[in-house]
This record gives C-alpha cells, sequence and structure tokens, in this order.
C-alpha cells in the first residue's frame, strides 16, 4: 500500500521515498537522462533503429515518462523505444493516479499509462505507446530472477533506480550488478542516484566503469558508467567529483550498438488472413514495414478466426508451465492490443466480465489451487455460488474464478481493425501453393500471382503443411462448431461470459452463442445437429440454470457456425523463426483471440533485433525449432 510523507509518495515497506523531495521530476532528467546522455543518444538514431533503456525498479513509471517524453522530442521519424522495467510491487492504479498527478507536464504520457495498468498481470507486460513508437515491457517480477531472461547484450542505457542500497539490499546483490552487465554490451551506460560505496564497488567487480560525479539537489554525490573497456571522461575505475563543470556526456566514441537499423527489413509477406496473420501485419507495420498480406479466401477471418463472437479466455493452472504462462502474459496482452484497435463498444467488443465455473470435480480442484495463492483482484477473484449468481445475472449453481476484463470480440471486427494500416497492403482470393527463397527474401506463388519480399511470416493454419519446409511439422485440424441460440426473455438476464466445458455468451441482437465442440482430424464446416445437441448437453450440465432459461431449442434448424483451427501436441503454439528470413505463427488452437497478438509481436521483434517481450527461457519454448525438425 502506498502512503505519503510530506505530500511526496512514501513505501512503507523499504522505509524510503520514492523520489526526491526537492523535485522528483528534475530529479529523474538529472541523474537518469542526463546522466546517459540520452538527448543527444536519441537525436543520433536513424530511421529503422531502436534503442532499449533497462530500469531496476518501476515504482511510480516517472523515469518511464520522463524517458519517453524525452524520446519524443528528440528521435526522428522511425525511430522506436523498448523500454524494459522490473518492478516486484507494484503499484495500485489508484496509488498510480496520486503519484503521477504531482506532474502535470507530464499529463499526456501519465493518462495513457494509467489506462494500461489494469491490464498488467504477473510475469511480463509489453504495452504500446506514442503509436508503437515507445514500447514498454514492465516485468512484475522479482530482479534476479528477471535479468537473466534478458537477451545478452540487448540494453543501451541502465537506469539504476531501487530504494536505498541500505534499505533495499537485494536491489543491488552482486547477482543483480551481474545480471546487468550480461545483458549489456560494449557502450551500454548506466546511471543511478546513489554513490554508496559497495555499491560501486560491486559495479566495477561486474565489470562496469563507474565514476561519481554531481548528484541532485541536496545530493552530494552520484554515480554513473559504462563497461570498462570503453572508459569514461576521467579515470576508468572512479573519478573524483568533476565540480561545478560536470558535464553527463561520457566518452563513448562509436555509436551505441542499436538493434534494428540496417538488419530491419522493408517489405515482408504475410501468409493467412485471421487473427495471427492480421496481428502480423499490425505489429511488423507499425515498425514501418511494407506488408503485403496474402489470403486464400475472399475476406478476412473466413475460416477459425470467423465466428461472430470469441471469448477472451485466460484458463491456466497453479503449476504455472510454458503454456500456462503464454496464456496469462498473452491475456494481458491481448486486453491491451483490443484497448488500442478496438475499444469496448458493446457491438464489436464488450468487457462484461468472464466466469469459469468449478461445475467438474476436476475444474474444482484446479480453481481451489488458484484460489489459494495471492492474485492481484483486476486480474481475477474467486467467487461462490452466490457472488456467481449475482455476478451472471441468472443463478449459479457453482462458484468459481471471476475475471472481471474478460468478455466478448467479434473477431472478424478484430481482423479487421488491426489491418487497418497504410503499410498494409491485402490480397484475396490468393492461396499460396509456393513459398521458396530468392537471392533477396522469399517469394509466395500461386494461381496466377507471385509476389516477393525480404522476410515472410506463415499464418495460415495446418494449410502450412502444404508448404516448404513446414512439412515436418505435427499441424493438425481440429473442428468445432458453435451454435447460436434464440434468446429468451429468461436468458437475457444473463450479464457475463459463461464457461466451464462448455461456454455461453450474454444474448446480443436475441442471439447468445454457445460452444464450442472438439473433433480432430477433421475439416469438415458442415453444421451437424449433433454438435449442437452437444453444446446443449454441456450447458444443461453445468449451467443448469441458464439451460432451463432458453427453453425448448430446434436443434433441426438451430444456427450455428463451424471452423477447423489449427493445433499441435501439447497444445503451446509455434512462434518465431523457422529458418533465416522465414517465420511463423501457428498453432494457436482454441486461445488465437489471446495468444496471436503476442506472439506477433514476437516476431516482429525477432525480425527487427529488437527486445522481445517475453522472457528467454518462454520463447524457447514456443520456438518452432528444435521442437521439430525440418524436412531436408
Amino acid at each position: 500500500m502506498l502512503h505519503w510523507k510530506d505530500n511526496q509518495p512514501y513505501s512503507e515497506r523499504f522505509g524510503d521515498v520514492y523520489f526526491s523531495t526537492d523535485s522528483g521530476l528534475e530529479e529523474t532528467r538529472h541523474v537518469f537522462l542526463q546522466g546517459n546522455d540520452l538527448a543527444r543518444r536519441f537525436a543520433a538514431l536513424r530511421a529503422g533503429e531502436s534503442f532499449c533503456i533497462g530500469e531496476s525498479g518501476f515504482g511510480t513509471g516517472l523515469n518511464f515518462l520522463c524517458a519517453w517524453q524525452l524520446f519524443e522530442q528528440c528521435a526522428p521519424p522511425g525511430a522506436s523505444l523498448d523500454f524494459f522495467s522490473v518492478e516486484k510491487f507494484p503499484l495500485e492504479q489508484d496509488e498510480l493516479r496520486a503519484a503521477l498527478a504531482l506532474w502535470p507536464e507530464l499529463q499526456v504520457q501519465s493518462d495513457r499509462l494509467i489506462a494500461r495498468w489494469p491490464r498488467r498481470v504477473p510475469g511480463w507486460n509489453r504495452w504500446h505507446f506514442a503509436a508503437g513508437r515507445v514500447r514498454l515491457t514492465l516485468a512484475l517480477d522479482d530482479i534476479a530472477d528477471a535479468l537473466p531472461q534478458l537477451p545478452q547484450a540487448a540494453v543501451d542505457a541502465w537506469f539504476l533506480d531501487g530504494f536505498s542500497p541500505a534499505k533495499n539490499p537485494e536491489m543491488w546483490s552482486d547477482v543483480v550488478l551481474s545480471g546487468l552487465a550480461r545483458a549489456s554490451h560494449a557502450t551500454t551506460t548506466l546511471a543511478t542516484y546513489t554513490s554508496a560505496g559497495w555499491v560501486r564497488r560491486g559495479l566495477q567487480q561486474a565489470g562496469f566503469a563507474v565514476e561519481r560525479v554531481p548528484g541532485f539537489g541536496r545530493k552530494r554525490e552520484m554515480v554513473r558508467g559504462c563497461l570498462l573497456n570503453v572508459g569514461l571522461k576521467s579515470d576508468p575505475q572512479e573519478a573524483a567529483l568533476g565540480g561545478s563543470d560536470f558535464s553527463p556526456t561520457l566518452s563513448v566514441a562509436a555509436q551505441p550498438q542499436l538493434r534494428g537499423s540496417s538488419g530491419m527489413p522493408r517489405t515482408t509477406i504475410v501468409i493467412g488472413g485471421g487473427l495471427a496473420g492480421c496481428a502480423a501485419a499490425h505489429a511488423l507495420a507499425q515498425r514501418g514495414i511494407a506488408v503485403t498480406l496474402l489470403e486464400r479466401g475472399a475476406q478476412l477471418a473466413g475460416a477459425a478466426s470467423g465466428n461472430p463472437r470469441g471469448i477472451l479466455y485466460a484458463r491456466f493452472g497453479a503449476g504455472m508451465n510454458a503454456l500456462h504462462r503464454l496464456v496469462l502474459a498473452a491475456y494481458g496482452h491481448a486486453l491491451a492490443l483490443l484497448d488500442e484497435v478496438m475499444p469496448a463498444d458493446g457491438i464489436n467488443r464488450a468487457e462484461c466480465g468472464l466466469l469459469q465455473l468449478a461445475a467438474t470435480e476436476a475444474e474444482r480442484k484446479r480453481i481451489a489451487k488458484l484460489a489459494a495463492q495471492a492474485w492481484p483482484p483486476h486480474l481475477l477473484q474467486a467467487v461462490d455460488a452466490g457472488r456467481a449468481s449475482t455476478l451472471a445475472g441468472l443463478p449459479m449453481a457453482h462458484g468459481g474464478l471471476w475475471f472481471p476484463a474478460g468478455g466478448w470480440v467479434v473477431p472478424p471486427q478484430v481482423c479487421a481493425r488491426l489491418v487497418q494500416h497504410p503499410n498494409i497492403t491485402l490480397r484475396f482470393e490468393s492461396e499460396v501453393d509456393a513459398l521458396e527463397p530468392t537471392a533477396t527474401g522469399w517469394r509466395a506463388s500461386g494461381d496466377g500471382f507471385s509476389f516477393e519480399a525480404a522476410q515472410a511470416v506463415v499464418c495460415c493454419a495446418h494449410a502450412a503443411k502444404q508448404l516448404q519446409p513446414f512439412a515436418a511439422f505435427p499441424l493438425q485440424p481440429v473442428r468445432g462448431q458453435i451454435s447460436e441460440l434464440p434468446a429468451t426473455a429468461a436468458s437475457s438476464h444473463l450479464k457475463t461470459v459463461l464457461c466451464a466445458e462448455g461456454y455461453c455468451v450474454p444474448a446480443i441482437n436475441g442471439r447468445h452463442v454457445a460452444g464450442a465442440t472438439t473433433t480432430f482430424d477433421d475439416e469438415g464446416v458442415e453444421i451437424r445437429v449433433d454438435d449442437h445437441a452437444e453444446n446443449l448437453a454441456q450447458l444443461e450440465a453445468q449451467m443448469p440454470a441458464l439451460h432451463h432459461a432458453l427453453g425448448e431449442v430446434d436443434l433441426q434448424h438451430l444456427a450455428g457456425r463451424a471452423g477447423v483451427r489449427c493445433s499441435v501436441p501439447g497444445a503451446t503454439p509455434l512462434v518465431g523463426e523457422v529458418v533465416p528470413g522465414l517465420y511463423c505463427s501457428l498453432a494457436h488452437g482454441t486461445r488465437g483471440l489471446l495468444t496471436t497478438g503476442l506472439a506477433a509481436e514476437i516476431i516482429a521483434a525477432q525480425m527487427c533485433g529488437q527486445l522481445p517481450p517475453l522472457p528467454q527461457d518462454l520463447l524457447g519454448a514456443l520456438a518452432p525449432l528444435p521442437r521439430y525438425q525440418l524436412q531436408a
């Protein structure tokens, strides 16, 4: 809980203020922005280049907001900023709002951050700002666990801003300082408000050259540094105070080892116009890449992504294996992405909440284990049957988990919004039957067409098996059918999405959407009465009050839709580079509304040489190779 002392945010946990009582804003600018010479370094960027800042301790987000503001003031168009920060004890939204209200000159940036704050989940979060030019990766985790998950040499400048080392020594441990060095490269710099001797010695032992320079306000000294093989203006081990002529410019002759630049492709082909393909096209277009999206049908979302309603269903277990961690991260990312492209309007998207009901013995055990853990209430809450009934608007026989930000969307509209970008060109009725490398990239061709680009991304579900080199991947078609159920006066009281082994969405335009069946190795898309019966049977068994409220349903004349999803053994999607210049986003199964957006961000970061949105071990679990060997 945030406390206040002399009208300043104060941490009772660490017995320290969040920023200087003289002026937190000017302290940030002096220590971190000037201490890392960021105005000059931002201005020196070129189109396509990205700069990465790492931070220990997000706190109120003040440092991030100041860096974002400076970046937009100094950096040229086409350049981008990655900001990676770790925070073990995040503030609540009202606490964040109150703290940032102290800085009205940052209101534009503060408002954007506060709007994203309810989308945070434990683990890594990736949010976009400034039309995609600024990317925040916020790891809500212990810093000793988070730093080893960064790629080596990923960070260009460090903001070392944990609470006072004497009061929070874990943030300044040898393990942490070594982690900073591992994620640094030959021109990485650092700055920190503290000048404690043991911190300076720890940084030196980790491989940094440091010097003491004038601090801000009443603080006599601060520290800045860089790796030993670069050196500072003065003695590379530790300089004396520079006096009143202190200059924050480090003696780094070479340009920083920036991501992107000449390695960023100018053109990309994306194959597949469903959620995976549209999300990939969006992520790449935001980075300035010209995308040609090839869809075999006459419109977007013509296959598995074409259901009239889709639900934001984050199902995971207490053990949090790789798939569960992906689902959790993807849920937060999907909510933030939808806020950007399709805010809730009750027509194309509703944030009506979602109930996962403990309707079977297996679900009761899973939910009980999750309920025993500490979860932020904006993410999920354990509820009993009475509370579930109040939330649902109908009597519920079971309690379960309540996801306040859950709800439903119209997937075809999500696809349409994602591709509304001037860098995206749509090509319909373009079924790709050959994909081959060229001297300069990749060529996708079919009946009467051929397109070339520097890179290619395959997002066409199980149809990818028809293309080399994907024949070796065990992509499996999985048929699913939903039922559109006529609403009654009684069933119209349903206020939230209900999920058990089946699901049902509140009525829109007089119809509920319920589903969905699962049939492996079945590519049929005709409507089947037996599948309608199966969907109704699930409701009767697990949501009896809703089933009763629906009354008699004419299965023979019931509307519905069947689509064919794609899965692989283990159900973890295949995301990332397959061979040089060729990427895939495949096998999202029933989770495509959640996972395709984050998968697109992974691919875009890999393609552009930017900071990934997930930890390295999770990226490895998603990588197509070495999970499956390619066919020779």
